[in-house]
């Protein structure tokens, strides 16, 4: 299948730079299978598809401030994106310019609040990279980290808050499970009044969000891998729904 059959037209000017005031405001297309029908809601109205007994599955990632603006020890500007905690200071990392950041250079961010030395370069030109600094490091990151938008954003998000689903709980994501995004605690109390289970998976968004499809091919494209975690308890809640006849249904990127 190519690559090419996939693509179609979306005006510039139809692409929202900022998030809407009120979450669940967000538009909500509907699309019936059976009938062959399209419905145009607002993402509020979804409490009317689900039923008691339905199992939604959300992902409880959290995004962290990834984007790091730093400097070479010669003064050059670089780019880092934490990508996956390798283990303990050391992470694998979208860097650039890549063609100026080799193995054994040396960066400081944030006036020297973080450094980093590139250890080697993986494949695909990601780099393994290991930071030193003083104190904890997600409150380093909080503090001089930039939240990873997608490159169709180009205004500055000024609260990072609205990047964060409302029930994100675990570091590790590089960017926001998006489809979760439109959810609101009031929103999500009412389905949880009307029946509706809610479980929870963990699933770290990684390179694959940023990595653009170079193939011709859908088959030749190398899919990236990302970490997720699911708990027995949350598993049961989902075979149970299934034992009884119920639906799952997952909040993923884009669509439910």
């Amino acid at each position: 299948m190519k690559v090419s059959d996939f693509n179609y037209e979306l005006p510039e000017e139809l692409i929202a730079q900022t998030p809407i005031e009120k979450r669940d405001q967000s538009r909500l297309m509907v699309l019936t299978k059976e009938k062959q029908t399209i419905e145009h809601k607002v993402f509020k109205d979804i409490i009317d598809y689900l039923e008691p007994g339905d199992v939604l599955v959300r992902n409880n990632t959290k995004v962290i401030p990834a984007r790091l603006y730093g400097r070479k020890e010669t003064g050059a500007k670089v780019e880092f994106l934490l990508l996956n905690n390798i283990e303990k200071d050391i992470w694998e990392c979208i860097v650039r310019p890549g063609n100026k950041l080799h193995v054994g250079t040396k960066v400081s961010f944030g006036e020297g609040l973080l450094k980093a030395n590139i250890l080697e370069i993986m494949p695909g030109g990601t780099r393994k990279v290991e930071f030193e600094y003083q104190g904890i490091f997600n409150e380093i990151l909080d503090q001089i980290g930039l939240m990873p938008l997608p490159p169709y954003i180009h205004e500055e998000l000024k609260e990072k808050d609205r990047y964060q689903t409302v029930y994100a709980k675990i570091n590790g994501s590089a960017a926001a499970p998006t489809a979760g995004l439109h959810f609101t605690q009031d929103l999500i109390r009412k389905l949880e009044e009307k029946g509706v289970i809610i479980a929870n998976v963990t699933l770290h968004v990684g390179i694959g969000t940023f990595r653009p499809v170079k193939e011709e091919t859908v088959e030749a494209h190398e899919m990236h891998s990302e970490h997720y975690y699911l708990k027995q308890e949350e598993a049961d809640k989902i075979n149970q729904a299934k034992q009884k006849g119920k639906r799952v249904i997952a909040v993923r990127n884009y669509f439910l």
